[in-house]
């Protein structure tokens, strides 16, 4: 059994009452929530905790019910207690996390206890972006790939976190590919896989990357992440792609693209120049400027089997989708 959560939080903070505030959300599926602690006379005079209590009956919102899913969400909430364990700590203020102050967990249960982004400086959360705000992001997400950059398959990584990130990616999405219409990209589907998990240049991808799950600073300067679920080993273009899909329609998605994609490398530049790796960084821009459209396509192929009326399929994402197929099948000639 987990200890009682007032318990956790007046040791881990070193304070003598925590009072229940208030609901920040209810977990997808309704499997928990996340809720904001009201400390006194502690180190902080609030937190936030994350808890997850696995439910008897499962309630997916689009109806996607299945035992592959449920030990999916597991595995996530699994990832992410590790996450905040072993590998949160690595982050700098270049790509702010929250801190995390406890973890418990038992079969039933997880309990991720974390710093309050509200009360250290990072109150704002923004429904809609400007480019400018956009550009924030994209610096904290090229610093977060600098930070975990390898040429390797990290076994650490791999084994404590999502072998492969992304919370889409093909080989947990069996039935989502399954409903899939769209035989051309279903056909692809696998070599689009093979060939983003088959890059020279890997970092960890948050897997989850969009706008909701960036905290912003009062004036908008810097942000910080959330949301850690499926953060794992693969292309940093993942994120990149999802995270500009997330913000804009279809027409800015194709009017910004390179001007996006080239600040993220500007800003990607920098980062692995301040942090010594000794990366040739010119064949790691090539290489994953030439995923950027296979990793679009890759959660294209997702959405149109997960959701076929979703609003971000749109004739961008099918205009790079089709791009991404007619490499792959030139390639075969």
């Amino acid at each position: 059994m987990i200890p009682d959560i007032q318990s956790i939080i007046l040791k881990s903070l070193n304070a003598e009452k925590a009072v229940y505030k208030e609901k920040i959300q209810t977990l997808w599926s309704g499997y928990g929530e996340i809720a904001r602690y009201q400390v006194f006379n502690g180190d902080k005079p609030s937190v936030i905790l994350k808890h997850v209590k696995l439910p008897e009956e499962k309630n997916h919102p689009r109806g996607w019910n299945t035992d592959i899913s449920h030990q999916r969400k597991i595995k996530s909430y699994q990832v992410e207690s590790n996450w905040y364990q072993e590998f949160a700590e690595l982050c700098d203020d270049n790509c702010r996390v929250p801190k995390c102050y406890a973890v418990e967990k038992s079969e039933t249960e997880f309990l991720i206890l974390l710093e309050d982004l509200d009360f250290a400086g990072y109150p704002v959360r923004l429904q809609s972006v400007s480019i400018a705000d956009m550009k924030v992001c994209l610096k904290w997400l090229a610093n977060f790939h600098s930070r975990f950059l390898t040429k390797d398959d990290n076994d650490k990584q791999a084994s404590r976190l999502w072998q492969i990130g992304t919370y889409w990616h093909l080989d947990t999405r069996p039935d989502e590919l399954d409903a899939l219409d769209d035989l051309t990209l279903k056909n692809a589907a696998r070599e689009i896989d093979d060939r983003l998990n088959q890059c020279e240049f890997k970092t960890l991808v948050h897997g989850d990357a969009k706008l909701a799950n960036f905290c912003f600073s009062e004036d908008s300067h810097s942000v910080a992440a959330v949301d850690f679920q499926y953060v794992g080993v693969g292309c940093g273009m993942k994120d990149i792609a999802y995270f500009i899909g997330s913000c804009l329609y279809e027409e800015d998605c194709e009017r910004f693209e390179q001007e996006l994609l080239n600040y993220y490398f500007t800003e990607l530049k920098q980062a692995v120049a301040n942090n010594n790796s000794g990366f040739e960084f010119s064949k790691l821009e090539k290489e994953w400027r030439e995923m950027y459209p296979f990793a679009w396509a890759d959660f294209h192929r997702f959405l149109k089997g997960w959701s076929p009326g979703h609003w971000k399929i749109n004739s961008y994402s099918e205009k790079l989708t089709k791009r991404v197929i007619k490499m792959l099948k030139e390639k075969d000639l």
